[in-house]
């Protein structure tokens, strides 16, 4: 295209016209219309993924005690704030209405689950580990016509979980080698 001197000054002229309204309001600047956000109120805590054994760390945002927002963690070396489908399905296991909050029971034989406190249920899940423990305990074992002592507990498993922290691990683990457990796991192995 050939810009003649009278087409340079029409369009210098008009970029000026255009500039001098620009400064007179006209047009109008626009603004953004923001909605108030639902976890402007909520406290956030940080918390890690239970699902894989990655452990990606979230950010929970929680509200008159209900989970309201969920978002990855940008300080994060492992997710860098991304969660994948199953990181982001979080917030509707907190919120979900089918999720047992309380303990329920059902006797061996019986065909309905009957409600119990937590103060029945902690001594009775003891006294059943230590019943099994009791009896599936091995003390000895023969290895090449000697007898060895082993002392393992060989009727329990433990499986530990990507939701526990490093100190929680190695409580569970110290607990459960304490009472001579060798089916010891952990999900990030599995």
């Amino acid at each position: 295209m050939e810009l003649s001197r009278r087409s340079f000054l029409k369009l210098s002229g008009a970029g000026a016209g255009v500039v001098a309204l620009s400064q007179l309001g006209f047009p109008a600047p626009a603004f953004a219309a923001g909605e108030e956000l639902r976890i402007r109120e909520a406290k956030e805590t940080t918390t890690v993924c239970p699902y894989c054994s990655v452990g990606c760390s979230a950010i929970v945002s929680v509200q008159d005690g209900k989970v309201v927002g969920l978002e990855g963690l940008p300080d994060s070396p492992i997710n860098r704030a991304s969660l994948c489908s199953k990181g982001q399905s979080i917030y509707q296991v907190a919120n979900n209405d089918r999720r047992l909050g309380k303990v329920l029971y059902r006797a061996p034989g019986a065909t309905d689950w009957e409600e119990k406190s937590w103060e029945d249920a902690i001594p009775a899940i003891a006294r059943l580990i230590k019943d099994t423990r009791d009896a599936t305990f091995v003390e000895t074992e023969e290895v090449d016509g000697a007898k060895v002592t082993v002392n393992r507990c060989e009727g329990i498993a433990q499986l530990g979980g990507a939701a526990l922290d490093n100190e929680e691990c190695y409580l569970a683990s110290k607990f459960a080698r304490g009472i001579g457990l060798v089916y010891i796991e952990h999900q990030a192995r599995i």
